[in-house]
């Protein structure tokens, strides 16, 4: 019977040691930096608009249209990537539906200081704002020569916005080609890098930047088809999604809306 005793007062000093380890190492851990970005909805703007005073698209060498309704581009805000996101970051926010947590590396390139990140950010909007205008203006089978793009887009970066500056030189340009708006009026969104052929590419962060699209009075969103199933999971109440893969197939798929005619879906 003492054996008995000594070895279950042996049993309970060990868990008591372990138990006292696993609190140690959840306490530490609470507070470890962790190599993960925290997201959320960004802002949008409207790329038929003006932004600081100064209209984001502008045009010469050609008559441009005045438009209606509104395109708007979707960006997400993610932590810098010389913030550290500790344990009770990321745990609060994997939670949240309005929140991300998302691999450092995915949204910075590795090894970079935020002033990096930023140049780097940058650079991939003025690209993806060159991309777009040379796949809007092949679209149209119009001369770069002839016709004068300027693309104007302060304190927003990456490369996320092609898509939507395509659409907005298009509306500018010809519209539905009919004589009215792409848009058909409408509060139109969405998300999508462009290539020069109008190859539309995948970005990231869709769910949350349907949120944003939501939230400033879109009724559409445009996402690059490989993202439907990022998108679809967590779509707003309200908001139909329209998957696009080339800037022609969104740009018939616009069309087709303003027409009342039948239109892909996720």
């Amino acid at each position: 019977m003492p054996a008995v005793s000594l070895l279950a007062r042996s049993r309970a000093r060990t868990l008591a040691v372990c138990a006292t380890l696993v609190v140690a190492l959840l306490a530490v851990a609470a507070f470890v930096p962790l190599p993960f970005a925290i997201a959320q909805p960004g802002s949008t703007v409207n790329v038929l608009g003006s932004e600081d005073r100064k209209p984001v698209i502008s045009i010469s060498g050609a008559p441009s249209r005045r438009t209606s309704g509104q395109l708007r581009m979707t960006t997400i805000v993610a932590t810098g990537p010389q913030v550290k996101a500790s344990l009770s970051d990321v745990l609060d926010s994997w939670f949240r539906s309005d929140r991300a947590v998302m691999p450092r590396d995915s949204v910075y390139p590795p090894g970079k200081s935020d002033e990096d990140a930023e140049k780097h950010n940058f650079a991939e909007m003025a690209k993806s704002q060159d991309n777009a205008a040379r796949a809007a203006l092949r679209y149209l089978k119009r001369s770069p020569k002839d016709v004068k793009v300027d693309l104007s887009l302060a304190n927003i970066g990456g490369p996320s916005a092609g898509l939507f500056f395509a659409l907005g030189i298009v509306d500018k340009l010809e519209g539905d080609g009919h004589g009215g708006d792409l848009t058909g009026g409408r509060t139109i969104a969405g998300t999508g890098t462009i290539e020069p052929d109008g190859t539309v590419g995948a970005v990231g962060g869709v769910a949350l930047k349907t949120q944003a699209a939501k939230r400033d009075g879109a009724t559409v969103f445009l996402v690059p088809k490989d993202e439907c199933s990022d998108a679809d999971g967590q779509v707003p109440s309200g908001l139909r999604l329209i998957p696009v893969t080339e800037l022609k197939d969104a740009v018939a798929s616009l069309r087709a809306l303003a027409a009342g005619q039948k239109v892909p879906s996720c």
